[in-house]
């Protein structure tokens, strides 16, 4: 039941819930950022109440999830989905609101849209932002896939970990610790690996300033 083969599914069922709550923060983060930096009244009307939603303990919420969803993999990704996208968020907003206006009324007297602007400029300009948020965000996904294999599961490290710890088999705990250490080391290269193919520009940049 330990084997390697064994350790490698639930590595990978934990790896699936991670990412698909962090893809869902991606979308929703990325989307709700732009909508709170080009609509001001929606910004003080909606960021408050995400603000309150973030301080909420994700654990307190897991029961509602699996009243809500059954026990099947839909809560597990709310919950690394809600953990993960207020780093989206703050820093897909930080970086649209970084453009130098100067660069913006340029845009303007070249006749350009507010959507050309925003994807063209904007977008463009917060794309070192973003991809520091996807970092920290790929790493809390991880964490909200293992608090919700923790709440309800038969799969995953989480549940390899609660598991072995009620039967006090602390060999099966350091080993499913030591595969999470590895795999959010990989998650998070593979984020800047897209982040290098995505910026060559700002990669070359970082290396000659170093």
């Amino acid at each position: 039941m330990t084997s390697p083969a064994w350790f490698a599914e639930q590595t990978v069922y934990t790896v699936g819930i991670t990412f698909a709550g962090f893809v869902a923060a991606v979308v929703f983060g990325v989307l709700f950022a732009v909508v709170i930096v080009e609509w001001k009244l929606l910004d003080r009307l909606l960021f408050p109440l995400f603000v309150g939603l973030n301080s909420v303990p994700k654990v307190a919420l897991a029961p509602l999830f699996i009243i809500w969803f059954g026990v099947g993999d839909a809560p597990k990704i709310a919950i690394a989905f809600l953990i993960a996208v207020f780093a989206v968020v703050i820093d897909t907003a930080l970086g649209l609101r970084s453009v130098p206006p100067d660069i913006l009324d340029l845009a303007k007297t070249m006749r350009g849209s507010r959507l050309k602007v925003l994807l063209r400029v904007k977008l463009f300009c917060a794309m070192p932002h973003l991809f520091a948020g996807l970092k920290v965000a790929m790493s809390l996904a991880l964490v909200g896939a293992i608090v919700g294999e923790f709440v309800s599961s038969q799969r995953g490290l989480g549940y390899v970990i609660l598991s072995a710890q009620g039967m006090f088999d602390t060999t099966r705990v350091f080993a499913a610790i030591a595969i999470l250490a590895v795999v959010g080391v990989v998650l998070i290269e593979a984020v800047a690996i897209v982040e290098r193919l995505a910026m060559p520009w700002h990669y070359s940049a970082e290396r000659q300033g170093h």
